[in-house]
């Protein structure tokens, strides 16, 4: 299983690149950038479905996860706090920012969103910023399923399906570290280009490998605790759907800095630490709580 994970390693992080190539040659092309992170989402899976064909691996869907949805109490359940959890936790996360004082927030008025909006229409009436606001919170549950959930099965099949099951016999703990250490090194051709934190040198990556690290432990345990892939892309396709949240309420003279205030940033990777530690504790990381498969 070693020789099956390296290999994976090695094309999911070189497909990556091999997508992210055009950006690299013209880095201001927005329109470009969507699509090619969109398209590099699926590098993962493409990975797996290689690795799979030149293993010839058998029960492959029961493997990493998606099959079958059994016990469907759970299922649902899971799915439902899959969905939930990080939009709650996205919430938890604009809430501590402000209270430490690294951020000021205007709910009343909406600053920031209003200078966004302006920005982005320049001369235009644009509706009433809070009308906006409201519906784009209420969206996100839906955005999180379509087109987000969409996009984020392309990352899950591999990191939190595949992987995980693969390294499963190797630890709970080890587990979770190396899968969001290498999910985080595989954003690596896009964040040093900027996208997350605005840097592009390697205290970017480094970052992006800290906060992979952090969500990817609870989503790890969403995972394992329901034997089912789908929880997980659910909450990866939350998460999207919901990082925009602090620079709606952000007042428009606030200084942010994602690295630190960012849903990816530092302070959200203490409150997942916080919640994982309450799981442990709680012993739902203990082997008999896990009851994801480990082999075909």
């Amino acid at each position: 299983m070693i020789r099956k994970t390296a290999l994976f390693a090695v094309l999911a992080l070189g497909l990556a690149w091999l997508v992210a190539v055009p950006l690299w040659l013209d880095p201001g092309n927005a329109a470009l950038a969507g699509l090619l992170v969109s398209l590099m989402m699926f590098t993962p899976a493409i990975a797996v479905a290689i690795v799979a064909l030149v293993t010839r691996q058998k029960g492959f869907w029961r493997f990493v996860g998606a099959w079958p949805m059994v016990p469907i109490g759970r299922f649902v359940g899971m799915c439902v706090l899959g969905l939930l959890g990080p939009i709650a936790l996205v919430i938890a996360g604009v809430a501590a920012v402000s209270a430490l004082g690294l951020v000021e927030l205007d709910i009343e008025h909406l600053s920031g969103f209003a200078a966004q909006l302006a920005a982005a229409a320049p001369g235009k009436d644009m509706p009433d910023p809070h009308v906006l606001a409201a519906v784009q919170f209420i969206a996100i549950p839906v955005a999180a399923i379509i087109p987000n959930g969409f996009l984020a099965f392309g990352e899950e099949l591999a990191w939190r399906g595949w992987l995980t099951s693969a390294l499963r016999p190797y630890g709970v703990w080890p587990t979770l570290l190396i899968t969001g250490v290498l999910w985080g090194l595989w954003h690596a051709p896009v964040i040093l280009l900027g996208h997350n934190y605005g840097r592009t040198d390697v205290w970017g990556v480094l970052l992006m490998v800290g906060a992979c690290i952090a969500w990817g432990a609870f989503f790890g345990w969403l995972r394992l605790r329901s034997r089912s892939l789908w929880p997980a892309v659910f909450a990866h396709g939350s998460l999207n759907a919901s990082a925009g949240l602090i620079m709606v309420v952000l007042a428009a003279t606030s200084p942010y800095r994602p690295e630190i205030a960012g849903p990816m940033g530092i302070v959200m990777w203490i409150l997942l630490a916080a919640l994982v530690g309450i799981l442990a504790l709680c012993g739902q990381f203990r082997p008999a709580k896990l009851v994801a498969q480990s082999t075909p």
